[in-house]
């Protein structure tokens, strides 16, 4: 069978990009049924044993930056390892809720890492693989900040500043500007059906 695919769904906090993703995965799902490959749906950091103690750590205890950014590759490399490229290699296309866009949106452009440190790491966990497809719910952050205040009780990232938030979207707009054959980019201040009809025609050209 034909190697799957790897797409990613992006975002800042409070973007809505978790309001989407089961839906997608449901017509992905769809669209596959009768071709004996599934969907598998992970997130980072997280998606295995360790990363999800990784994620409890990262998401919760204060540490220096660069021991952020090396736990999150940490977890990645076992992500990749343990789930995305077996499920791939069994012709499985894998949803993630994050990848290696977050950690340049977040490490690189909300905390200020070097780029060149997080690209190193890039290219040592992950030599040259990238998703298929990456869709970025992009948001202002005002409003981004104005969903994330009426969640659930924050955790160290979303209880960060708007200053931070801007910095954080406006190095996933770079990388989308780099990147732009694999990336699309949602509107997600926009109603839910309108953002809904867009990821449609994204399924459909998947």
């Amino acid at each position: 069978m034909a190697r799957g695919k790897f797409i990613t769904f992006e975002g800042i906090d409070g973007a809505g990009k978790t309001t989407h993703l089961d839906w997608f995965r449901q017509q992905l799902a769809a669209k596959l049924e009768g071709s004996g490959r599934q969907v598998v749906m992970t997130r980072e950091p997280g998606g295995t044993p360790l990363g999800e103690t990784l994620r409890s750590i990262l998401l919760n205890q204060p540490m220096d930056l660069e021991t952020e950014a090396l736990l999150m590759f940490a977890a990645r490399r076992e992500h990749l390892a343990q789930v995305i490229e077996p499920a791939l290699t069994r012709g499985d296309w894998v949803l993630s809720d994050r990848f290696t866009d977050a950690t340049f949106a977040y490490q690189g452009g909300g905390r200020g890492l070097p780029r060149d440190k997080l690209e190193a790491l890039e290219r040592w966990v992950q030599g040259g693989f990238q998703p298929d497809l990456t869709v970025l719910f992009d948001i202002p952050t005002d409003t981004a900040s104005e969903r994330r205040s009426a969640a659930r009780a924050p955790d160290k990232f979303e209880s960060e500043s708007e200053t931070f938030f801007e910095r954080t979207r406006a190095e996933y707009l770079r990388r989308a500007e780099e990147a732009a054959d694999r990336f699309y980019i949602v509107d997600s201040s926009r109603p839910i059906d309108e953002i809904r009809l867009k990821l449609e025609t994204v399924v459909a050209d998947l």
